[in-house]
C-alpha cells in the first residue's frame, strides 16, 4: 500500500488496519536504526510526523490497536572506553510537538487524563530546549560524587572527572541541599566559545569543529580531563533524579532550589495557565534564538504541579507531563548522486539517497532516506536532480521535493530492484497487510539465509538491550562473520569462540585489529554473558514485533525461558490453550503471537534457539516484591472507571505487584468492574472469577 495522505477523520476501517500495519513496520525499523546502529535515515520531524499519524489512527479506532504499536519505546549506545553508571531514576527522552495545535492537543490530552473540570488551572512551565548534552549530577551530603551522561537513559558514562572541571557545576553546594540529589541539565558552548576554538585549532593547523553541540558532547567524553577543562563548558539545570527529601511541589520550586544550590538555570523560564500564553512564550524565544548566544532547537513545556505530574507518569519512553516544541527544520538544496539499497534485519529494503554533501543546519549531510519505492514515485525524483532536503535535528535529512527546472538531461530514472541486492540475489516481495491490502514495505524472502540479514540478526543479537557484548560491535561481527578461521554465523558460534579459539593454529590474538590483551578481554566479556535475564533472551531473539515492552512482558508473564520456550513451541504447534494464555497477556495480540508461532515454527529457528540455549544460563524473570493484598495477582479493568483512567488504574496495580491483563482467561485473578461492563464481566461470570466494583477495589488495596 502506497503511503497515504488521507486524512485519518477519512480513514475505512480497513484502510486504517493497513495504515497501522504500516506504520508499525515503518517506525520500528526507524528506531533500530536510529538506537541499535546509531544510523539514522529519516529526519527527527519526518519520525514524529510518524508516531503522531499512528497515535491519531489508534485514537480514531481504539479496537484497532496492534500488540506492536510503535507507542510504547530512548538514547545511544554506552562508550566501551568509561565505566558505566546505572540511572538509579532513568533518564528519558521528550516526545515533540511540532506545530501549535500539536501543543493544545498535548495540553488536552494532560487535561483528561486527570479529569480536570475546565474551570481548574493547570500550570505549565515552558523554557528553551538547549542544544546540548545532557548530564546527571548525584551530590550526597552536597558533595559531588558522580556525573554520568544519559547513555541509553537507563545505563550513562561516568564522566565525574570532566564534569569537575566546569565551572557552572558546583563540586559543593551551597544552601540546605538534600543529603541525596541528582541535579539533571544541559552541557552546552556557547557560539562565540566554539568559534573562538575553531579559530585556535586552525591556527595550530588541527581539526576544526562541525557545530557547538557536538563540540560540547565531545569535550565531556574525553579521556583526558585536561582537555574538557580547555575547553569553555556551560550548564543549565532543569531536572532531577533520586531526591532523598523534595525541596519544592512544582517544577518551578525545583528549579528555583537549584538556583540557591548554586547551578545556573535558564532565565528565560516562566510559568502559564493556558495554552496561548505557553505559544506566545515560545514565539518570544525564537524570536530571541539569534541573540541567545547558545544554540536552542525549541522550548519544552511541562505541568508545573508535581503530584500532577506523579499522576500523569511515563510512557515507556517519555513523560506524559512533559513535551518538547520543536523549531521548524531547516532546508538547503543540492543533487541527488545515487541511490543505494539497504537491507534490514526483518529483510526490508531500505533505499537511501547519496548527495553532492550540504551543510544544513550547521551540519554537513551526504545521505538522506527515501523510505520506500512509493515515495521515490510520489517525489518524482530522478538520479541527477537537484533536490531540497530538510533536517530537524538527525544526521540524515529528508527529502522535501525536485526542482524540475533543474533537471539535467542525462537524469536517470531509479528502477526499484526484484531481487535482494545479496549475492544470492533472493526473490523480493510486499506482504499483505492484515487488512488485505498490498504492503508499503518490500522484503528479501532469504531470511537467514541472506547475508545482510543474517548479519543484522548478529548485530542485534550483541546491541546494547540485548546480549550487549562489550568489544563486540558492528565491526566485529561484520570480520567474525567473513572469518575463515572463526567464524560466527549464528548467535551460539559466539558462546564457542573461545573454545575454537583454543583448538585453532590460527589464533585471534595474532589476526589484525586484535592482539592477546583484547582477544582474552573478549573471551571474558562473552563469558559474563553466559547468564542473561530473561527478557533481554526473548528480545535479543529477534522475533518481528517483539521489542523490549513485548519481550519484558512475555518475560514477566512466563517467569523462566522454559515456560516461554515451551508455550512458543505449543503457539507454534497449534495449541489453542497455550495461544489463548498468551493472548490473555496485557500487549499481546494476534501480529505477536503470530510471528512467535512463525519463528519457532521455522525448523532453522528452532535450532538455533536450541543451540544457543545451551550455551547460556538464562534468568528467572524478577518477582515484583510487595506484600500488598493483589501482590502476584492478574487484574483485568473493565467498564467505565470513575475515579481513575484505565491507564492510571493498569499503572497502579502494577505497582502494587500485580499483572494488568487486557482480557479476561482462566488466568485470571481478579476483575475490577465499573458501569457499562460488557463481555469481560460475562465471561469472568462464566470462568467463576471475582469482580468487584471501584470503591471495593481502593478499599482492598487500602485507599478506600
Amino acid at each position: 500500500m502506497p503511503k497515504s495522505s488521507k486524512p485519518v477523520s477519512d480513514l475505512s476501517e480497513k484502510e486504517a488496519v493497513a495504515e497501522l500495519e504500516r506504520l508499525a513496520s515503518e517506525i520500528a525499523e526507524h528506531d533500530r536504526r536510529y538506537h541499535a546502529e546509531d544510523a539514522p535515515t529519516i529526519s527527527d520531524a519526518e519520525y514524529d510526523a510518524l508516531r503522531r499519524r499512528n497515535l491519531a489512527i489508534e485514537q480514531r479506532f481504539p479496537h484497532l490497536v496492534r500488540a506492536d504499536s510503535p507507542s510504547l519505546n530512548v538514547g545511544a549506545a554506552v562508550s566501551e572506553k568509561f565505566e558505566k553508571v546505572r540511572h538509579k531514576v532513568p533518564m528519558l527522552s521528550l516526545d515533540n510537538a511540532f506545530s501549535n495545535d500539536d501543543v493544545r492537543d498535548f495540553v488536552e490530552r494532560v487535561r483528561r487524563y486527570l479529569r480536570l473540570a475546565p474551570e481548574t488551572e493547570l500550570g505549565l512551565t515552558a523554557e528553551p530546549k538547549i542544544d546540548g548534552l545532557s548530564l546527571s549530577l548525584r551530590y550526597e551530603k552536597g558533595r559531588l560524587t558522580a556525573a554520568a551522561t544519559r547513555g541509553d537513559g537507563q545505563t550513562g558514562e561516568d564522566v565525574t572527572a570532566n564534569a569537575r572541571t566546569i565551572a557552572d557545576i558546583p563540586n559543593v553546594l551551597s544552601g540546605d541541599a538534600p543529603d541525596v540529589l541528582e541535579v539533571r541539565g544541559e552541557v552546552y558552548m556557547t557560539q562565540a566559545d566554539f568559534l573562538a576554538l575553531n579559530r585556535r585549532q586552525e591556527a595550530e593547523g588541527k581539526q576544526t569543529y562541525v557545530n557547538p553541540r557536538n563540540t560540547a558532547a565531545g569535550s565531556i567524553r574525553q579521556l583526558d580531563s585536561s582537555v574538557t577543562a580547555s575547553r569553555a563548558l556551560h550548564f543549565f539545570a532543569y531536572t532531577w533524579g533520586e531526591v532523598s527529601a523534595m525541596p519544592a511541589e512544582t517544577q518551578m520550586g525545583m528549579v528555583a532550589a537549584f538556583e540557591r544550590y548554586g547551578f545556573p538555570v535558564n532565565p528565560l523560564m516562566k510559568r502559564f495557565t493556558d495554552v496561548e500564553g505557553l505559544l506566545a512564550h515560545y514565539r518570544l524565544i525564537e524570536e530571541s534564538r539569534a541573540g541567545l548566544g547558545y544554540d536552542i532547537d525549541g522550548v519544552v513545556y511541562k505541568v508545573d504541579d508535581l503530584a500532577m505530574q506523579e499522576r500523569l507518569g511515563f510512557v515507556s519512553r517519555s513523560p506524559r507531563w512533559a513535551i518538547a516544541h520543536k523549531f521548524p527544520a531547516e532546508k538547503a538544496t543540492t543533487v541527488l548522486n545515487g541511490i543505494d539499497i539497504q537491507v534490514g534485519r526483518t529483510g526490508a529494503l531500505t533505499p537511501v539517497a547519496r548527495l553532492t554533501p550540504v551543510t544544513v543546519g550547521g551540519v554537513v549531510v551526504t545521505n538522506a532516506t527515501l523510505h520506500n519505492a512509493e515515495e521515490i514515485e510520489r517525489l518524482g525524483v530522478m538520479i541527477g536532480d537537484t533536490v531540497t532536503v530538510q533536517r530537524a535535528g538527525d544526521v540524515i535529512p529528508q527529502i522535501l521535493g525536485v526542482d524540475l527546472d533543474k533537471r539535467p538531461a542525462g537524469a536517470v530514472a531509479f528502477e526499484f530492484p526484484s531481487t535482494c541486492p545479496c549475492e544470492l540475489a533472493t526473490p523480493v516481495v510486499r506482504e499483505e497487510t492484515a487488512g488485505g491490502a498490498e504492503g508499503v514495505i518490500r522484503r528479501c524472502t532469504g531470511e537467514f539465509a541472506c547475508p545482510f540479514q543474517r548479519i543484522e540478526h548478529l548485530r542485534h543479537f550483541v546491541s546494547r538491550r540485548a546480549f550487549d557484548i562489550e568489544g563486540l560491535g558492528e565491526k566485529q561481527i561484520e570480520f567474525f562473520f567473513g572469518d575463515d578461521d572463526l567464524p560466527v554465523k549464528s548467535p551460539a558460534d559466539i558462546f564457542t569462540l573461545g573454545e575454537r579459539d583454543a583448538t585453532n593454529l590460527k589464533k585471534l590474538k595474532d589476526k589484525e585489529g586484535f592482539g592477546a590483551v583484547s582477544a582474552a578481554k573478549l573471551f571474558a566479556a562473552i563469558e559474563e554473558r553466559r547468564d542473561i535475564s530473561l527478557e533481554r533472551m526473548i528480545y535479543a531473539l529477534g522475533i518481528r514485533h517483539v521489542g523490549e515492552t513485548t519481550a519484558r512482558t512475555l518475560a514477566r508473564a512466563y517467569g523462566s525461558w522454559q515456560a516461554f520456550h515451551d508455550a512458543a513451541i505449543a503457539v507454534a504447534n497449534g495449541d489453542e490453550n497455550a495461544r489463548e494464555d498468551m493472548d490473555a497477556l496485557d500487549d499481546i495480540g494476534n501480529a505477536v503471537i503470530d510471528a512467535i508461532a512463525r519463528y519457532f515454527g521455522e525448523e532453522h529457528n528452532r535450532a538455533l534457539v536450541e543451540r544457543l540455549a545451551a550455551q547460556v544460563r538464562v534468568e528467572d524473570a524478577e518477582k515484583v516484591a510487595s506484600d500488598s493484598p493483589v501482590a502476584g495477582k492478574t487484574i483485568v479493568f473493565t467498564g467505565a472507571l470513575e475515579r481513575m483512567s484505565r491507564d492510571e488504574a493498569k499503572a497502579m496495580a502494577e505497582k502494587l505487584g500485580a499483572k494488568a491483563a487486557g482480557s479476561v482467561s482462566s488466568k485470571t485473578d481478579l476483575v475490577v468492574a465499573g458501569p457499562g461492563a460488557g463481555s469481560k464481566l460475562k465471561k469472568a461470570a462464566e470462568l467463576d472469577i471475582e469482580v468487584i466494583d471501584e470503591a471495593t477495589w481502593f478499599e482492598r488495596i487500602g485507599q478506600g
